[in-house]
């Protein structure tokens, strides 16, 4: 895999170069990088997009250590597990103070302005920004105050218009707002009346 991705990719390098007449100025540096042993990494290509979410989201929305980490903390050292990778990458209990903990800990928090995920195209906020000024049109006077007359009267606003009482203010305190947080359904007449289902009831 090593020989055959070194050999494609010199070539096209080559090719490329020889295209704009530059290949004799890079032939040391070429064959230099031919006699070299290259290491090449290559793993199966994502399956599917949840799959490239839980890659991705490893490195986004981690943090530099774990609670699960922590062996012990005291008031002038912490202790952690870490991996050794000179060894295998075998798990080893480290010990630092607690001052070396915070400085290797607050390398791992990045700069001012500087994020962990971008987003670009329309989902960038600039963009948003601007494409919302864009295509919201300008409501001229007139519009404006049609919209006025045509909109719909809920039913706190036609309760205060017809008694003068706002019953969506707070009764206690008289500045906050009272909020809906569930209907009661709504109790049916029975079909029979009531004296007839109180006669079936009491016989």
């Amino acid at each position: 895999m090593s020989d055959t991705f070194k050999g494609k990719f010199l070539d096209s390098i080559k090719r490329a170069l020889r295209k704009i007449g530059h290949l004799s100025g890079f032939d040391s540096a070429i064959q230099t990088a031919y006699n070299k042993p290259w290491v090449v990494h290559c793993e199966p290509s994502m399956a599917d997009a949840e799959h490239v979410i839980k890659y991705l989201g490893q490195y986004t929305h981690r943090v530099a250590i774990s609670n699960d980490r922590l062996l012990e903390i005291s008031d002038t050292h912490v202790c952690f597990i870490a991996k050794d990778y000179r060894n295998k990458a075998q798990k080893k209990p480290v010990r630092l103070s607690g001052v070396e903990f915070l400085n290797r800990f607050c390398q791992h928090i990045l700069p001012k302005g500087f994020v962990k995920i971008r987003r670009y195209g329309i989902y960038n906020a600039t963009t948003k920004r601007n494409l919302e000024l864009q295509f919201i049109p300008e409501e001229s006077a007139v519009e404006k105050e049609l919209s006025g007359k045509n909109k719909k009267e809920t039913k706190l606003e036609h309760i205060k218009r017809l008694t003068g009482f706002d019953i969506g203010k707070c009764p206690k305190c008289k500045h906050g707002r009272m909020h809906i947080v569930g209907e009661l359904p709504r109790i049916r007449s029975p079909s029979r009346p009531i004296y007839q289902l109180m006669n079936a009831f009491l016989q």
